[in-house]
């Protein structure tokens, strides 16, 4: 069986953590690439990786090269994925995958005019733990989905310098943690919300510090999201049905959850490993690309993105580079 070769584009903590995971079957990271040499002959000695780049467009050159995991921050996702797929090369981006819904268009485009996959890097569409909830919730079972809860509250040091804050990078808490609990929210939507209402507090560096979302589709399902990067809260989920109601902590690598009953009764479900989390990505990347299949999940990541648009249009928040 063919050997699918990996390479990195952008080479901070998540492409270290990507690498130091990266285990998927019929596959080898073969190349990483930086804007400086000396970072990128460090980071592939580091990892054993067998060819280093100083810059991207060369590694982008290379034939041996069938898929790329662009790791950079998300102000500069939208032009790396362009000229990855314009070379040919499959592509898995980091979250959020661009900044706004037109830009992924143009990129689902083209990928498809190229035969290629193009794929968001989030980790909820790929846990185990996350496909035996949406058997469960789907089956029916626990009756009909009625209201989802996510929140997601991150302490930032007030630095106006660091990238948290930064509009120059597309900082703000809506880029940065609400694409988890929009991703987590959307996944279990059975359809996409035509009612957005939404209101936030700005930083002092004109990004979103705070904000409450809420959410309604024409199933009249509905979810409320918290976010902040003033305060800690816990990375929750909550998924209320007719029956029962399932409750996730930690989710953006979540392994277990608890289904309670009205009754009270509760039962623990569990999936996955959270150690593989970047791994689970790279396996069924890999994968697809083997079964020459489309990324299924990659609607969700256009829905997520149009309600993100929806929601900064609301707050007025618009960055320069887009």
């Amino acid at each position: 069986m063919k050997t699918v070769n990996w390479a990195i584009l952008g080479l901070g903590d998540i492409a270290s953590s990507f690498a130091t995971s990266f285990k998927a079957p019929n596959a080898t990271l073969y190349a990483a690439g930086s804007r400086s040499l000396e970072k990128a002959k460090a980071f592939t000695e580091k990892h054993q990786i067998e060819n280093a780049y100083g810059n991207y467009d060369d590694l982008l050159k290379d034939p041996a090269i069938d898929i790329v995991y662009i790791a950079t921050p998300h102000s500069h996702h939208y032009d790396l994925i362009m000229k990855s797929l314009q070379a040919g090369k499959h592509v898995l981006c980091e979250k959020a995958i661009t900044m706004n819904g037109t830009q992924l268009k143009a990129a689902m485009d083209l990928a498809a005019e190229k035969h290629l996959i193009l794929s968001e890097a989030m980790t909820i569409y790929h846990m185990p733990l996350y496909h035996k909830l949406k058997e469960l919730v789907d089956g029916g079972t626990i009756g009909k989905l009625k209201m989802l809860q996510v929140s997601f509250g991150s302490l930032k040091e007030t630095d106006p310098t660091n990238r948290f804050y930064n509009k120059a990078l597309a900082g703000g808490a809506l880029f940065d943690i609400g694409t988890y609990a929009l991703s987590f929210t959307r996944f279990f939507l059975n359809s996409q919300p035509n009612e957005i209402l939404t209101t936030m507090n700005l930083f002092e560096t004109g990004v979103d510090e705070q904000s409450g979302i809420i959410l309604k589709n024409k199933d009249n399902e509905m979810a409320v999201v918290s976010l902040t990067f003033r305060a800690k809260m816990p990375k929750r989920g909550i998924i209320a049905c007719e029956d029962g109601y399932i409750t996730v902590d930690d989710y953006p690598r979540a392994t277990s959850a608890t289904l309670t009953r009205p009754d009270g009764k509760t039962e623990l479900i569990e999936a996955g490993n959270s150690g593989e989390a970047l791994n689970y990505e790279a396996t069924a990347l890999t994968d697809w690309i083997l079964a020459n299949k489309k990324d299924p999940f990659l609607p969700l990541s256009y829905d997520v993105l149009t309600i993100m648009d929806t929601v900064r249009e609301r707050w007025g928040l618009h960055y320069d580079f887009e």
